[in-house]
């Protein structure tokens, strides 16, 4: 849990540095990386699961990979602006999409590899009680978070289940947005804000520290995570082995440890 509460609070930069025995470097490091090391950028809501699926990798090929984690949108915009990634597993297929459209990503290597899902989650020690998101409209919860819905799908997703819950209204002055989902989950182990809307990926590990209920998906639009190779990658045939080891039953029994569906579930 030490371990976990230092990772969520280094989230606070946006972008976290990560590995199994993966190197941790900056990004003018990452761009002169020797051909056996992938890196991987990935969104936030991964963290521990491709921790594993990464450590997996390794030990089965001899590569290393480098795990850098963040919003989804500010990772494409990192892409849109040359950033030194080999493989981008993002929260959003949109996201994928539209790196695809710019011939950023391979069209080829496009993969759906899970769906998302989120929680209301409440800090154990706020003497906070929410069991709803109608809940959420009483004004004696004074900070509500959530990842910023401008670049991070969990964020979207929060937002439109705000809305279907017909409190968005009501939250929106109250709400402490987070630059991403492990962010705002941070803001809720912390209780700078006792309340937010995360990923069950994370709150699962956060289970001493917060309780949380787990949304309907009905509330908001399906969070289709999907994984594609960067076209200017110089380690595709490791990307794309990296992509089938995440899409295998192995990694998909990882996955499913951190509450992640599986893509094709209805």
């Amino acid at each position: 849990m030490l371990k976990l509460r230092a990772l969520l609070l280094a989230s606070v930069l946006g972008i976290v540095l990560s590995g199994s025995a993966c190197s941790r470097a900056s990004f003018d490091q990452a761009a002169a990386r020797p051909a056996t090391v992938l890196t991987v950028a990935a969104a936030s809501d991964l963290r521990g699961a491709l921790d594993e699926i990464a450590a997996e990798f390794e030990a089965q090929t001899g590569y290393r990979v480098r795990l850098l984690f963040g919003s989804s949108g500010q990772v494409a915009q990192q892409i849109e602006n040359g950033a030194p990634y080999d493989v981008f597993a993002s929260a959003s297929l949109a996201f994928i999409e539209r790196l695809a459209q710019q011939a950023l990503i391979d069209p080829g290597s496009i993969s759906l590899y899970a769906r998302g899902r989120i929680v209301l989650a409440t800090n154990k020690r706020s003497g906070v009680s929410v069991q709803s998101l109608g809940a959420l409209a009483d004004p004696a919860i004074r900070r509500v978070t959530i990842a910023n819905p401008a670049h991070a799908p969990y964020g979207i997703a929060a937002r439109e289940a705000l809305i279907h819950a017909g409190v968005w209204e009501a939250v929106r002055p109250r709400l402490v947005l987070a630059e991403n989902v492990l962010q705002a989950s941070q803001y809720v182990q912390t209780g700078d804000a006792p309340v937010g809307i995360i990923a069950l990926s994370i709150a699962v590990q956060m289970k001493d520290e917060v309780e949380f209920v787990l949304i309907d998906e009905s509330a908001h639009a399906p969070l289709r995570q999907a994984i594609g190779i960067v076209s200017r990658s110089i380690n595709k045939d490791a990307a794309q082995q990296f992509i089938q080891l995440v899409v295998s039953e192995q990694g998909q029994a990882v996955l499913r440890r951190y509450g992640f569906e599986p893509p094709a579930a209805p």
